[in-house]
């Protein structure tokens, strides 16, 4: 697959073989091998390739680049990569019960750093503990992740929070509590709010109002769950109006970071 795609990609740029292995400092037969299927370039090169292409190498590895359409082209050219519309199946393993109904994962915290790098992996997924609960539908899909730091409240830190598996992110709501996998920060569990419109991109936002709300694109975001339920050793001490105040200060913080982006946008 990688030889078609490179080849795709260097007839889309108008190139030769010969204008593309010079450009990279190869010789024109190593980078002919790479198109024709005959030898594999080595990390290294891969890195060349995505550099010159200007593609994610996820992408070049991953996806069939021979089959896209404009649209995809255009999707790719404006650097979104990823399947937001969930139009293609993720990759979700799910561990079962011998009655084959699915499991709920608890990603323990030891474990939540390998995460990103293993959550579509059978063989690490089989490793974790699991659990059911009863009143969560049968028909969704479940994980547990585990919560560090203070930025949440009245989640407490060492909680595990359940997560909603969410297919198609255009459709998720602004305002709602997720668990996002990401590929520079690991597990975060924030308030998202959809940008995915006008700038490709998650403002996440917390409950705390000493962390300040900030964007994370979309390129970077491994998978999305919806925050379902909550499992903590402690009782949150929280007075009946906290969240009202909490969610008036979050709605000021957005505020002054949007209007702080618009003034940097004027000078």
């Amino acid at each position: 697959m990688i030889g078609a795609n490179i080849k795709t990609l260097r007839k889309r740029l108008g190139k030769s073989q010969e204008e593309v292995a010079t450009k990279l400092g190869l010789t024109r037969s190593s980078y002919s091998g790479y198109e024709n299927g005959v030898a594999e370039p080595s990390i290294d090169t891969l890195i060349l390739l995505c550099d010159y292409f200007q593609i994610n190498m996820d992408h070049l590895l991953r996806n069939d680049l021979t089959s896209y359409s404009e649209s995809d082209w255009e999707k790719l050219q404006n650097n979104l990569t990823t399947d937001i519309k969930g139009k293609n199946l993720r990759v979700l393993t799910s561990i079962v019960d011998t009655d084959n109904n699915e499991l709920i994962e608890m990603i323990p915290l030891k474990a939540s750093a390998g995460y990103t790098s293993g959550y579509a992996d059978a063989e690490y997924l089989k490793i974790l503990p699991t659990f059911s609960l009863p009143f969560l539908s049968k028909n969704k899909k479940y994980r547990s992740f585990p919560i560090q730091g203070d930025s949440m409240p009245p989640v407490s830190p060492g909680s595990q929070v359940i997560g909603e598996f969410i297919q198609n992110w255009t459709l998720l709501p602004n305002g709602t509590p997720c668990i996002l996998v990401t590929k520079d920060d690991g597990i975060v569990f924030k308030i998202v709010y959809n940008h995915l419109d006008s700038n490709q991109s998650f403002q996440l936002c917390s409950t705390n109002p000493l962390y300040s709300p900030y964007y994370v694109h979309a390129n970077k975001v491994l998978e999305i769950w919806k925050f379902v339920n909550y499992i903590s050793s402690e009782l949150p001490d929280v007075r009946i109006d906290d969240m009202n105040i909490s969610k008036t200060l979050i709605d000021l913080q957005k505020e002054v970071f949007e209007l702080k982006n618009e003034f940097k946008k004027h000078n």
